[in-house]
């Protein structure tokens, strides 16, 4: 008896986890990656439907007055035209010079083109003779999204056969393609290329990317003063211009790789009151389908008939159920982030207050795991912008007078206080640290460093300017 109890334990265990399975994974998709879900649902389980609102008596008859309308209009105008092309005696003379305008105007839209389909065309149109328009092929192919050189010309003469400085000779040609630096082996040869173009081979800007391109990343100013007999102001004007060239010069063939998000949550004022809403137009409303239950009903089905649509109509019940607890536990954890970080909602990311998610899963009834599951790629429109629901969770700092401040606001006065600060004398994490202090936040040095770097800002001796 103990056997068979352990195998039907087992069994009940794996009937359920697949349910289980899809009911985490409904928790955590994004609203898009969740339309698609129940699509494939849809496509599986035959006794689930996507509900629709059928329209009222009064809806159809002004549908069909409104195209009675417009299709009476367009006949009208139909008709107006063609008498004005049967009067129009140049129409028959042009129309042939109006077709070849309207081919000339479709084929000159702007198309995707890539880096390696930009350079073969430039090749191909260029005075090299068909030998070296070969070896330009094997360079363009070799040339990576950035614009640079992925072989040397050494190693593709040992691959090939050809002379080094027949493919060293194509590449200087290519070298002058549009990019700009496009063939070079690295971001010196890119700059340097550049300059060259512009007639800057015997430049201050020259010689300091020839020789000082380390100490021009470190904004060591002063340094390639010293070793150029000049000064750094005379240094800071030549990095000023160097900054305007292009270090990555096939960058601008890189598709646009921008992710659109769709919030799962939008809170606005309307009318001068706080609303917290729920994106639902983009999750189908599910039901069973009544053909089923009907087919259920009838007695001249055979059990196996009933047992498998039985069995569809519970993987459809739970994951209309699954659907709804979603948005239910999305729809709590976002109006419990709303009563949390009201002066975020008022003030902007500056009044954040730290959160944790242990504080909203007692709230809400769930556990932590649930919280940070519900949060995993969903976003909130507000009126800052929007921000992934885990923006609101941080920790914070306990303030001089007893009220707390998240991280988030902290990094935010850091970023401020640099956009503010003399840029002939920056502030080091020192004095951003004593600011700190006397606002009443007490912070470490190594922290504010830490939220520098997190920020994308520079150290002090890296962002003085001359």
């Amino acid at each position: 008896m103990a056997g068979m109890q352990q195998i039907q334990n087992l069994s009940l265990q794996q009937t359920l986890a697949p349910q289980l399975q899809q009911s985490l994974q409904i928790l955590q998709a994004p609203i898009l990656e969740l339309r698609n879900l129940i699509q494939a649902e849809l496509s599986v389980n035959p006794v689930i439907e996507e509900e629709r609102t059928e329209p009222t008596i009064e809806d159809k008859q002004r549908e069909q007055d409104e195209f009675k309308e417009e299709f009476e209009h367009l006949a009208k105008l139909d008709e107006e035209w063609r008498d004005y092309m049967s009067q129009s005696s140049a129409y028959s003379s042009r129309s042939q010079e109006d077709e070849e305008r309207r081919q000339f105007f479709f084929d000159s839209i702007a198309t995707n083109e890539t880096l390696q389909q930009h350079l073969l065309e430039q090749l191909q149109t260029s005075d090299l003779p068909a030998q070296q328009r070969k070896i330009g092929e094997l360079i363009i192919g070799n040339i990576d999204e950035r614009g640079f050189l992925q072989l040397s010309p050494e190693e593709m003469s040992q691959n090939t056969g050809l002379e080094v400085h027949k493919i060293q000779e194509v590449l200087e040609v290519i070298q002058m393609f549009h990019p700009v630096g496009v063939g070079t082996r690295d971001l010196r040869e890119c700059l340097l290329v550049q300059l060259r173009r512009l007639g800057k081979a015997e430049s201050m800007e020259y010689r300091i990317v020839a020789n000082h391109l380390e100490d021009l990343g470190k904004h060591r100013f002063p340094e390639i003063a010293r070793r150029l007999n000049s000064t750094p102001e005379q240094i800071q004007k030549c990095a000023d211009f160097i900054s305007t060239l292009d270090p990555k010069p096939g960058q601008l063939f890189t598709p646009d790789m921008t992710n659109y998000v769709l919030p799962d949550v939008t809170v606005e004022k309307v009318t001068g009151e706080w609303q917290v809403s729920l994106n639902g137009e983009q999750i189908p409303h599910l039901r069973i389908s009544n053909t089923y239950k009907d087919l259920m009903a009838r007695d001249e089905n055979t059990s196996e008939v009933r047992d498998y649509i039985r069995e569809k109509i519970r993987n459809g019940k739970f994951l209309i159920k699954s659907i709804h607890q979603r948005q239910q536990t999305i729809s709590n954890i976002a109006h419990e982030i709303f009563q949390r970080q009201k002066e975020f909602f008022e003030q902007g990311p500056t009044a954040l207050r730290p959160l944790t998610m242990v504080q909203i899963a007692e709230v809400v009834g769930v556990h932590e795991t649930t919280v940070s599951r519900a949060i995993s790629g969903k976003y909130m429109a507000t009126p800052w912008g929007v921000f992934e629901l885990k923006y609101f969770f941080t920790p914070g700092y306990q303030t001089a007078d007893g009220s707390t401040t998240s991280n988030t606001s902290v990094k935010n006065a850091i970023i401020e206080l640099v956009k503010a600060e003399d840029t002939r004398s920056p502030l080091s994490d020192k004095e951003i640290v004593d600011i700190l202090v006397e606002r009443g936040i007490p912070i470490a040095r190594r922290t504010v460093a830490k939220y520098r770097a997190e920020a994308g800002i520079l150290p002090s001796n890296m962002r003085k300017s001359y």
